[in-house]
């Protein structure tokens, strides 16, 4: 097990694709709600775009196919399918570790890409939730991932200084995002 008690003071942890296994259902939520809207949505970009707000990537995806949707219908209509498929995810298994490991030890919190209310279903589901001092999600915060507010936000509400918290992420743009708030990234990739 990482031992990180003696070299941090606080734990970050993204949450979809890192702490809960929940991009393969996130996957065919966007994948049937996208559809829907005639707009395609390739696994490949998926991944790649992992930890951008839903309505961004709406816009985005809809911009460039030529499509008009109203991006907070449509990505609100895929949390809710997501929502539908969520008895399905699981925990990724060495994080999971990690974080029961450390969470009576030190400060933790969850600081995600998803709005907050559907952060708190899923760790609910897991039977995590109580172990981590915040959650924040993309509606908490002015400028969500990929910039570093969200970070930094969570960090603040476990009372932690940033420069002095682990992050645990599995996107190149979550990663990107802990860095920039200062904190020493684990990717958890390189876990699996």
């Amino acid at each position: 097990m990482i031992n990180l008690h003696h070299t941090y003071d606080g734990l970050v942890f993204d949450m979809d694709g890192t702490l809960a296994d929940t991009m393969p259902t996130h996957f065919v939520a966007w994948s049937r709600s996208m559809a829907a809207h005639g707009i395609v949505f390739s696994e490949e970009r998926f991944y790649a775009l992992g930890g951008v707000p839903a309505p961004v990537i709406v816009e985005m995806l809809a911009r460039e196919q030529g499509k008009s949707v109203d991006a907070e219908v449509v990505a609100e209509a895929k949390e809710v399918l997501f929502l539908e498929l969520l008895k399905d995810v699981q925990p990724v298994i060495p994080v999971h570790a990690i974080a029961e490991f450390h969470r009576e030890h030190m400060p933790m919190a969850i600081a995600t890409g998803s709005p907050r209310w559907v952060a708190e279903k899923i760790l609910k589901t897991l039977g995590i939730y109580q172990w981590f001092g915040a959650v924040v999600g993309a509606d908490d915060v002015v400028n969500p991932k990929p910039a570093l507010d969200t970070y930094l936000r969570a960090a603040e509400l476990i009372g932690v200084d940033p420069l002095r918290c682990h992050a645990f992420e599995d996107t190149d743009l979550g990663m990107e995002a802990a860095r920039n708030a200062g904190m020493t990234v684990i990717n958890i990739n390189t876990l699996l």
